[in-house]
């Protein structure tokens, strides 16, 4: 297996890595590809704004790429981002003033892509954005922000909670939520549906897009959520936040203030009433 694995990396990605070293050194434009999920995006966001700081950073995001999993009731059905998706996303892309310009990709010639964090012959169950590190050779401290979008003109100082339907985690529920008021859901009618149906006091509040969703979460008393696209948005601009933990494919952990994660339902409900009685 080790003699397999630097085979395929001496092969097929040395010279790619090696030659990113030498762009990020030698180009004053950089430019970036990525397929999705839409949390990946987001998490590859501390990388182009650490390299912005010194070059002009150009994010191109790719639709319609195949999945090569099933999961269910996955939005874009069958693939990571589809062309619906992508246009309820850009608008928060291009809300990042670190980046120069994020748009479709249309076979733009590309420095570094950050879909081959998929095809590296390593274990992949780190931290998420760590990805993006071991492919640029960029770090960061990740206790700073590294998105930020207006705070929402109406929805303020609510709870606000995102449950999609996979990565969840089996040893947990919501139920308790019932005795706590002031909660709001965003995401889809059908999560919503399925949430609701132990939380009956939960109302939802429909996204226009993925900007309005980002400011939604910047605005909260707190977030949260299992680690889908809405999560990655409150660990990047860094509000208060607990993540639903996923037991079998822990690549998403919370760093810096006032931000948890649980396995085990008592820990979920004492770091929820921690949040509410700091903020309240």
């Amino acid at each position: 297996m080790v003699e397999k694995s630097i085979k395929i990396f001496e092969e097929k990605f040395k010279d790619y890595l090696y030659g990113i070293e030498r762009k990020i050194k030698d180009n004053k434009k950089i430019t970036f590809l990525h397929s999705g999920h839409l949390g990946d995006l987001i998490y590859a966001l501390p990388v182009i704004k650490e390299l912005s700081k010194s070059h002009e950073c150009h994010f191109y995001i790719q639709a319609n790429k195949k999945l090569n999993v099933n999961y269910f009731k996955h939005p874009a059905k069958g693939v990571f981002i589809d062309e619906r998706m992508l246009k309820l996303f850009l608008p928060l892309m291009k809300a990042q003033k670190f980046i120069h310009k994020c748009e479709k990709y249309n076979g733009e010639e590309i420095d570094i892509n950050f879909d081959i964090f998929r095809e590296l012959p390593v274990n992949i169950h780190f931290n998420s954005p760590r990805w993006y590190f071991h492919i640029s050779g960029v770090q960061v401290d990740l206790k700073d922000p590294y998105m930020d979008v207006e705070p929402h003109e109406k929805i303020k100082n609510r709870i606000v909670v995102h449950r999609t339907f996979r990565h969840r985690n089996q040893f947990i529920n919501y139920k308790f939520l019932s005795d706590y008021k002031n909660l709001i859901f965003i995401g889809t009618n059908d999560e919503y549906l399925d949430l609701k149906k132990d939380v009956k006091n939960l109302e939802i509040y429909e996204c226009k897009d993925y900007l309005d969703m980002a400011r939604v979460i910047k605005s909260s008393k707190f977030f949260i959520g299992n680690q889908s696209v809405a999560y990655p948005m409150a660990e990047a601009m860094k509000v208060p936040r607990i993540l639903e933990a996923e037991p079998n494919f822990p690549v998403v952990q919370p760093i810096g203030q006032d931000a948890f994660d649980f396995y085990y339902q008592p820990h979920f409900e004492k770091w929820f009433n921690y949040l509410d009685k700091k903020f309240s």
